[in-house]
């Protein structure tokens, strides 16, 4: 069963001459880790931003656990708008946005208990258990300050896990991390796997992407240029992108 379902996805920004995206269509089953990679302007950050509904789009659709959003043109739609789909994708933000004055616990029991009125035991429990499940179990009481960055960034997947997502999304989980830490990210996204949550990571970095995900979405011009288990698309890439990216990753590798 796909869990994301997004079908000739289009939206162009005021004053652009060319489309962010272009006509996107993938699916993504259930409890399955996908990464949308390309190079930059290519649209992963808009198709990011549409999924989780910070974004309008001008046509097409997008479906998150049969329930779906749909624009014509004429009637662009915001999927935070779209009853049903409220609460039902996560967000995990660059640089975590934790609040500094409160603790990882209570950062992520805030929502819970403000948005969706949980009792404050009820909030806690949940949120211990994901914190523990994450490796933060004896961290409860810290601050972020007191948090590396590793650290901070479990606590915000704990904190997006705790509203009961079906989807959690990724805005480049390696770019706010130092280089020593960045191994982290592949294992924090093994623990979040076994919850069942389906995933999508937009991410720059293709070694992420081999090393995590199940399916990988090459997007180019604003399209899907090429998609496939990681392991295919990287060994024999199909689309003249795909080829352009890999020699970029090569490139920097080589420079760094």
């Amino acid at each position: 069963m796909s869990a994301i379902r997004v079908l000739d996805l289009e939206k162009r920004y005021p004053g652009a001459a060319e489309r962010a995206l272009a006509g996107i269509s993938f699916e993504l089953e259930s409890g399955k880790l996908g990464a949308i990679v390309g190079r930059s302007g290519v649209g992963k950050s808009t198709l990011l931003r549409c999924l989780v509904g910070l974004e309008s789009f001008d046509r097409g659709s997008i479906e998150i656990d049969g329930v779906r959003a749909e624009a014509t043109g004429s009637a662009p739609s915001k999927k935070l708008e779209t009853p049903g789909l409220l609460g039902k994708v996560g967000l995990v933000f660059q640089s975590f946005e934790l609040f500094p004055h409160l603790s990882v616990l209570d950062n992520c029991t805030l929502a819970l208990r403000q948005v969706r009125k949980t009792p404050r035991a009820e909030a806690e429990s949940r949120a211990a258990e994901l914190l523990k499940l994450l490796g933060l179990g004896d961290r409860i009481a810290a601050h972020p300050a007191r948090l590396s960055g590793g650290e901070r960034q479990r606590a915000a997947i704990a904190r997006a896990l705790a509203m009961e997502p079906r989807v959690l999304c990724y805005d480049e989980p390696t770019s706010a991390l130092d280089p020593s830490l960045r191994r982290e990210v592949r294992r924090t996204l093994e623990r979040v796997r076994e919850t069942g949550v389906t995933q999508v990571v937009v991410t720059h970095e293709v070694v992420l992407a081999r090393d995590a995900a199940d399916v990988m979405f090459v997007l180019d011009r604003g399209c899907v240029a090429e998609s496939g288990p990681p392991a295919r698309v990287l060994t024999s890439p199909e689309h003249p992108a795909t080829r352009a990216l890999l020699m970029e990753t090569e490139a920097n590798s080589v420079s760094g």
